[in-house]
C-alpha cells in the first residue's frame, strides 16, 4: 500500500474510533435506572464565584445500584452542589445529611424508556452518520490522489479497505447500541 494511501487509511480509522468513543460517551449519560457517577459528569456547580465541575469539588461514587453519593470537600459545598441537581432538572430528588448528599435513583417508567431508547437510536444513528462521513471524505481524498497519479487499482482496493473498516466500526455501532438497548430495557 502507497505510503500516502497508508496515512489516510490510518487517519480513516482514528476518526471512526473517535465516533464510537463519543457515542460511548454520550450513552454513558443516558440514565437506564441503574446508579453511575457519570449520570452528574455534565454538572458544575459554583465554587467560590468559579463554575467547577462536580468532580472537582467533590467524591461522586456509588453506594448501591440505585444510590449515587456525593461527598464534597467542604461541607460548605452541600448546599450549593444539592441546588444544582436540582436545578439540573435530572429528575433525581437529593438528600443531605450535612456530610453526604445521597441521590437514590427512581425507577423508570415505562414511557421513560421509551423516551431514552428513542435518544439511544438518535446517538446511534448520528454515530454511523459519523463514520460514513469518514468513509465519503477518505475516498474523496483517495480520488484526488488518483489525479495526482495514483495508480486506480491502489485506489480501488483502498476504497474497498475503507468500506471494510466502515462496516466493522458500524457492527460495532451496533452492539454498543443494543448493549445499551438491553440496559435500558431490563427492569
Amino acid at each position: 500500500m502507497n505510503e500516502e494511501v497508508a496515512m489516510f487509511f490510518d487517519d480513516a480509522k482514528e476518526r471512526m474510533q473517535g465516533a464510537l468513543n463519543h457515542l460511548e460517551s454520550e450513552l454513558a449519560k443516558i440514565r437506564a435506572g441503574k446508579a453511575s457517577p457519570s449520570m452528574l459528569a455534565g454538572l458544575n456547580v459554583d465554587y467560590y464565584g468559579v463554575i467547577t465541575p462536580l468532580n472537582q469539588v467533590a467524591n461522586v461514587g456509588t453506594m448501591d445500584a440505585k444510590t449515587i453519593v456525593i461527598q464534597p470537600w467542604e461541607k460548605a459545598m452541600i448546599e450549593p452542589i444539592e441546588k444544582e441537581i436540582r436545578k439540573a432538572n435530572l429528575g433525581f430528588n437529593p438528600v443531605n445529611n450535612g456530610e453526604i448528599i445521597r441521590i437514590v435513583v427512581p425507577a423508570l417508567t415505562e414511557e421513560r424508556r421509551k423516551t431514552l431508547m428513542k435518544q439511544v437510536k438518535n446517538e446511534g444513528e448520528a454515530a454511523k452518520i459519523a463514520v460514513r462521513n469518514v468513509r465519503r471524505d477518505t475516498n474523496e481524498e483517495l480520488k484526488k490522489l488518483q489525479k495526482d497519479g495514483l495508480a486506480e487499482d491502489e485506489v480501488k482496493k483502498a476504497e474497498l479497505d475503507v468500506q471494510k473498516i466502515t462496516d466493522e466500526h458500524i457492527a460495532k455501532v451496533d452492539k454498543i447500541l443494543e448493549s445499551k438497548e438491553k440496559e435500558v430495557m431490563s427492569v
